[in-house]
């Protein structure tokens, strides 16, 4: 059964940091194509990070230069770090595959930057 659990969120000021988890169970998240994706309230859900191949990485444009996918092979766990964070990057962060056919949605985590 696949499963998908993220953590690491929270409450951070404008110019903070955070690193999101991913712990991957079913699956084997290396030669998945897998995102990050974000759902701020009242708008859709974006990809905002994606990696292919456990190399190749893509961003959204506000997230170049900011933020970093990466996977642990070892822990089987997609990471997202987060830099210099901007109240608009507020919103719960999921992950799963990069296109459909989509893996079982976790409970996302929540990301809030506010002073």
């Amino acid at each position: 059964q696949v499963q998908l659990v993220e953590s690491g969120g929270g409450l951070v000021q404008p110019g903070g940091s955070l690193r999101l988890s991913c712990a991957a169970s079913g699956i084997i998240v290396s030669i998945w194509a897998m995102a990050w994706y974000r759902q701020a309230p009242g708008k859709q859900r974006e990809l905002v990070a994606r990696i292919i191949n456990g190399g190749n990485v893509a961003y959204e444009t506000s997230a170049k230069g900011r933020f970093t996918i990466s996977i642990d092979n070892a822990k089987n766990t997609v990471y997202l770090q987060m830099n210099s964070l901007r109240p608009e990057d507020t919103a719960v962060y999921y992950c799963n595959a990069d296109s459909p056919p989509f893996l079982p949605w976790g409970q996302g985590t929540q990301v809030t930057v506010s002073s």
